[in-house]
């Protein structure tokens, strides 16, 4: 892919994004395609990852990305982000707390024949948990 297309294909992300669309989020992904994160370990496969997508959804109906530009290199892109949800729904086996989160992350996409071959995933996970109230931390000294 050119970066024009690459650009193009990150900009329909940011849309799929916005929309909250578990589908077409999915869709830029390889049927066998690959997503390791923290939240759900290694996923495969494009209907995987789109259950995925549906779950982050029901945990955090208002999950937001808001994206830096993204970096190109040949066929990597890596796209810094800032998420910011609510937590609504089930995570990690508690229930919605209506607690706010924040987080700052990089998507990290290797690409190949249009779509998302494998994504990392990188946060402060340990962060997020906290923020919701599933582990404490001590304050510094």
């Amino acid at each position: 892919m050119t970066r024009t297309e690459l650009l193009a294909f990150c900009e329909r992300r940011v849309e799929a994004w916005q929309r909250r669309d578990p589908v077409a989020l999915a869709a830029g992904h390889k049927e066998r395609g690959t997503v390791v994160s923290p939240i759900f370990s290694k996923v495969i496969g494009r209907d995987a990852i789109q259950r995925s997508y549906e779950s982050l959804f029901q945990s955090f109906p208002d999950w937001t990305m808001d994206n830096e530009p993204p970096l190109i290199d040949g066929d990597r892109i890596a796209v810094p982000f800032t998420a910011k949800a609510t937590h609504a729904g089930r995570f990690m086996g508690l229930d919605g707390t209506g607690r706010r989160c924040e987080i700052h992350g990089v998507l990290l996409m290797d690409m190949a024949d249009g779509f998302i071959a494998h994504e990392r995933r990188v946060y402060d996970f340990t962060g997020l948990l906290i923020q919701l109230g599933v582990l404490r931390s001590k304050p510094a000294v």
